[in-house]
């Protein structure tokens, strides 16, 4: 029994820590700020050096060149040789939903069942998670929360990562509903002594068709007395009136094209292909038809053996270079944690052909556009929300991402996170001795 006592009070304690995060969110904005002097990167493709920014509870009031003669309001901060950039969107994240993966407690990634529709990632989101503090640092301020696992795995929302509680955090709600695309291909099972190699998936039409069954079913729903309620059938029907997006989480050829027939035979309105790894080989059918792609983790090795070696990397250019929408997500193996690398892959995407300020767009305005948060966050112009940061140089190049101040809804919020904690308490370690 004492041993069993003692295990309790460990793991009590350990989850105490889990759950308490270093952040306590800013203030609101009471009074006018300008700031003036820095290279200003819009995030739509425009840069204005010698800037003047102005902003007012929380709203971008003024943003173009300091030579301007207009008032400065409220305090003035002089940012000479600095730069200032929208806050950095990471969509496709599960960042607030899971601390730890080896404890259970923590983890409310997913849901039991396949269907999920109606399963709200929003009301599950930690706003105290020391991994989402983590992010701010690096620019990334804003995310899409986003479920995982089933078929169906349940709808995302928007968020602002400097808030009490989730209904603070709040940008946009239930934004989309996700769905795992069934794979055409399945590679075989070692552990059976089957080859490792690709073959066909015998069970992808099936797959596919349950799908479908299952969009019909809700539409005979909708059109029903809808008498009893059926939560998940409810949920879809956001698809069909255009109130939410359906990302489709998909990496080949024929799975993309599949997930296009598909959303038009069930008549969805906005569709969003998550991974797209092979979007390139259909670039023409996304932009005939205006569908965005949040485009696959940069930093990752080619999956074919045919594919160049630098594959991943120049994806973002060859699918913008032929009109289509392009956002960057990072979801995959430690994905919280690489969350704050989202910059960093926009940058290797601007070394890969783009130009730097289209490389910035993935991860700002296009970004925005593609969650349909556009109006509020995503660019620095008049009247969207004052969601920006300064750096010391290029934000894009992790070798001069060094935030000095950053503002979220104008609120002048803390970097400090976890790991500046450590660190301080760290790099004083030898000079005590």
């Amino acid at each position: 029994m004492k041993t069993l006592k003692y295990k309790i009070v460990g793991i009590t304690a350990l989850l105490s820590i889990l759950v308490t995060a270093q952040q306590t969110p800013a203030s609101k904005q009471k009074n006018a700020i300008s700031i003036e002097g820095a290279t200003a990167h819009i995030g739509n493709g425009q840069v204005i050096e010698n800037s003047l920014i102005m902003f007012i509870n929380g709203k971008i009031t003024f943003m173009g060149s300091a030579n301007t003669k207009i008032a400065r309001q409220g305090l003035v901060i002089n940012a000479k040789d600095k730069h200032i950039y929208p806050g950095f969107i990471a969509p496709n994240s599960t960042l607030g939903l899971v601390e730890v993966d080896a404890v259970r407690a923590s983890n409310d990634v997913d849901e039991v069942g396949a269907m999920n529709p109606h399963i709200r990632s929003l009301i599950a989101y930690n706003t105290e998670s020391k991994v989402v503090e983590s992010m701010r640092p690096n620019g990334v301020l804003m995310g899409q929360i986003t479920p995982r696992g089933g078929r169906i795995s349940g709808t995302s929302s928007v968020v602002q990562f400097d808030a009490w509680n989730w209904e603070d955090a709040v940008i946009k709600e239930n934004d989309g509903i996700h769905i795992n695309w069934p794979s055409p291909f399945t590679r075989g099972r070692w552990w059976l002594g089957e080859p490792s190699t690709l073959k066909e998936n015998k069970d992808y039409k099936k797959q596919v068709q349950e799908l479908t069954s299952y969009f019909a079913e809700s539409k005979a729903y909708q059109s029903s007395n809808k008498l009893p309620r059926h939560l998940p059938f409810e949920a879809l029907h956001g698809l069909i009136d255009g109130s939410k997006k359906l990302y489709v989480h998909v990496d080949g050829e024929r799975g993309i094209t599949d997930a296009i027939n598909f959303t038009k035979a069930n008549t969805v309105k906005h569709l969003v292909i998550v991974g797209g790894y092979e979007a390139h080989k259909v670039s023409n059918l996304l932009s005939q038809n205006n569908i965005p792609v949040l485009l696959q983790r940069v930093h990752s090795r080619p999956k074919s053996d045919d594919d160049d070696y630098d594959l991943p990397f120049k994806l973002a250019n060859k699918l913008v270079k032929a009109g289509v929408l392009v956002g960057l997500e990072n979801a995959g193996q430690m994905e919280r944690m690489n969350a704050r690398n989202l910059p960093f892959l926009a940058g290797t995407c601007a070394a890969y052909g783009l130009d730097k300020e289209e490389a910035l767009g993935l991860i700002t305005l296009n970004t925005a556009k593609i969650l349909g948060v556009e109006d509020t966050v995503g660019s620095l112009e008049v009247g969207k929300d004052a969601t920006f940061f300064i750096s010391q140089g290029d934000a894009l190049d992790m070798r001069t991402n060094k935030l000095e101040k950053a503002y979220i809804q104008g609120r002048d919020i803390s970097l400090a996170s976890h790991q500046t904690a450590l660190y301080k308490r760290y790099s004083n370690k030898y000079k005590q001795q």
